[in-house]
């Protein structure tokens, strides 16, 4: 490793804010809200909204296993009950919320429909995040709730991912398992789109359900973790002019039909590691103004209710085009989510900074290792 790449190392682990990752969630929330609004008849990347939720995974992966990376060295260990006490406030109490006002709504006006009859026979699936396995959406269907596949997805990789690193006894251990899933849910794919097998069944549905780009986020966390690893990606993502490439690499591969998922979640994570890595990019202040990272930093609200919002735009405007519905449903769910982080989830947030803390203090008291130098990544949700 050089002196360059040394001192970028050194950097990049003692960094405790990514800024740019804000604003890559606000890119990721704005394009599934495009696509809900019609963007899929659009020219080109423009017709791909819906992969603003692979960004979204790519993200999580990454930052979620920089996170327990960091926490392992810092302690000699993960401590699970911590995670997951982290994991549920920051995501349950809204997750829940809107659930139950969407329950309210559906009872309201619409549960003579068939839509209103099937979110009442989803709703187990709804509460246990489960939606991803046992709800399809057939073409032209309509299906209440059911962006929550993705929330779905991310929850069922917070309960098994953290565990695989936390008791492996070595380090390429979980880079293995995480392999062989991504290699076992290509193969999958493959056998369910050539005839071979039926994806109808809930193992194969489990299967098909391991996303990508989390997979990858997780490997790049650990390429870049390691002294040797991070001598690798600073070749490839080290340089300032790293994420704009990665970025027209992504929208390049978003732009033409028949260019492989993977292909295009290996462009999202080399753009992720590339905002992460370096933090003089040539994107730094596209991506870290204001506006962006507002939005980035509300995205979570935003995505449970951005579906509220179209429909109260396409009520109030019927007829309205996309491109109407996209900056009217933006505009609302934007105040709507800056409302609940303010008045809802900050409290919750606070509460549970309050909470760990005395819990970190607990645990000193008992001269277990102390994580005050754990570094608090930017993005983590």
């Amino acid at each position: 490793m050089t002196e360059t790449t040394q001192a970028a190392y050194q950097a990049f682990r003692k960094a405790r804010f990514f800024p740019a990752l804000d604003g890559l969630r606000a890119l990721s929330i704005l394009a599934v809200i495009w696509h809900h609004a019609g963007g899929e008849g659009a020219p080109g990347a423009l017709s791909r909204g819906f992969h603003g939720v692979s960004l979204f995974f790519a993200i999580s992966g990454f930052l979620i296993t920089t996170l327990l990376l960091r926490e392992q060295d810092a302690n000699g260990q993960i401590s699970l009950s911590r995670f997951y006490l982290r994991r549920t406030l920051r995501i349950f109490p809204l997750y829940y919320v809107v659930l139950a006002l969407y329950s309210a709504l559906v009872l309201l006006v619409d549960r003579h429909s068939a839509a209103g009859e099937g979110f009442s026979a989803h709703l187990p699936y709804f509460l246990t995040y489960t939606s991803n396995w046992f709800i399809e959406r057939d073409a032209g269907t309509r299906v209440i709730f059911y962006f929550a596949w993705s929330l779905a997805t991310e929850e069922q990789f917070y309960l098994v991912w953290p565990s695989v690193v936390r008791f492996s006894r070595r380090w390429w251990a979980p880079v293995a398992v995480m392999a062989v899933l991504l290699a076992a849910n290509l193969a999958g794919a493959w056998a369910v789109a050539s005839g071979l097998v039926s994806g109808a069944s809930l193992p194969m549905r489990i299967l098909l359900s391991v996303a990508a780009p989390i997979g990858l986020g997780c490997l790049a966390a650990y390429l870049t973790h390691r002294p040797g690893g991070f001598a690798i990606a600073w070749r490839l993502a080290g340089h300032r002019a790293s994420a704009p490439l990665a970025l027209a690499a992504m929208v390049l591969g978003l732009s033409f039909d028949g260019v492989p998922d993977l292909a295009i979640a290996a462009a999202m994570t080399w753009l992720v590691v590339a905002v992460c890595i370096r933090a003089d990019h040539v994107l730094r202040q596209a991506l870290s103004n204001a506006p962006l990272r507002h939005i980035g930093t509300v995205s979570y609200g935003m995505y449970l209710m951005h579906m509220l919002a179209m429909n109260v735009v396409s009520r109030a405007l019927p007829g309205a085009g996309g491109l109407v519905r996209f900056v009217g449903a933006s505009v609302l769910v934007i105040g709507m989510a800056t409302a609940s982080y303010y008045l809802f989830e900050k409290r919750v947030l606070d509460w549970k900074e309050r909470l760990m803390g005395l819990k970190k203090a607990e645990g000193a008291a008992r001269a277990q290792p102390a994580s005050a130098g754990l570094p608090k990544v930017a993005g983590v949700l």
